[in-house]
């Protein structure tokens, strides 16, 4: 019991203070999300115009979340979820998007963007199930996806020393 406890103050606390999580839904890869923390569980909002992409975030589906520390970018935590999808308009709905309305950043309609979220988005809950995840032995560092950038010349003979700023002096 004492261990359950400690479990989910240590994702509430992590989580809380995080603004940023990583959440591997059923058949996606992990993705960053932006989100808040209300009510016990971290709410997102996305699938819109404007607004983060959320694959493989179904209603019922089970997910990893993992949780980063604020400062160093590091793994704080592993933890499950269950997604809750909120209905529009809905008083659960309403409580989560005025939390998530002050956290979003850069938002191109400014007051207009929660009616757009009712209209346009989905506003999930990702529940936690009390299950943590035990942090991992070695590096879980993937390989860069292909791609067909290259670079295509030298770096110029003048370039380091107009990036380190070593000029000559004029007397």
């Amino acid at each position: 019991m004492t261990s359950a406890l400690l479990d989910r103050a240590l994702i509430e606390e992590a989580t809380k203070k995080s603004g940023l999580v990583w959440v591997k839904g059923p058949g996606a890869a992990a993705r960053a999300l932006w989100h808040v923390w209300h009510g016990g569980a971290a709410c997102v909002v996305g699938d819109g115009p404007g607004e983060q992409p959320l694959p493989g975030l179904a209603d019922g589906a089970s997910v990893e979340v993992t949780v980063r520390s604020k400062d160093k970018g590091g793994r704080l935590v592993s933890w499950t979820a269950t997604v809750v999808e909120l209905p529009s308009g809905s008083e659960e709905w309403e409580a989560a998007v005025a939390d998530l309305k002050g956290k979003r950043l850069n938002a191109p309609d400014g007051e207009a963007m929660t009616g757009r979220w009712a209209r346009e988005c989905r506003v999930l809950r990702l529940e936690p199930t009390g299950a943590t995840a035990p942090l991992p032995d070695g590096s879980l560092a993937e390989a860069p996806l292909p791609t067909p950038a290259t670079t295509r010349h030298p770096v110029p003979a003048g370039l380091p020393r107009l990036l380190l700023g070593k000029r000559k002096r004029r007397a």
